[in-house]
């Protein structure tokens, strides 16, 4: 089964965050609310925009995510790593500096 449900980032600290039930924003996708169907997800796409109009978040989309066996994970690689951080450090080594 696939659910898309959508993601932003806050206004206030650029952080990465999920539509939830109940309207408010999370920044854990495990809170965001799925949607089945293309009127269910323009619908959540509806939401978003409004929360964009009161100055909450910016660029709300809807992304993809597969059911696997009850746990849910983004298709996208793009998503993946907005859900789990980068695939490498941004800190310097003190030996070299870089």
């Amino acid at each position: 089964m696939k659910l898309e449900i959508v993601s932003a980032n806050r206004l206030g600290d650029g952080r990465v965050v999920y539509l939830t039930r109940g309207g408010g924003w999370s920044e854990s996708i495990i809170d965001g609310c799925g949607a089945g169907s293309e009127e269910e997800g323009a619908a959540l796409l509806a939401a978003a925009e409004r929360a964009v109009d009161a100055g909450l978040v910016v660029s709300p989309y809807l992304i993809s995510m597969a059911n696997d066996g009850g746990a849910f994970a983004p298709l996208r690689f793009r998503e993946r790593i907005r859900l789990f951080g980068p695939l490498h450090s941004n800190t310097l080594s003190p030996e070299t500096g870089r």
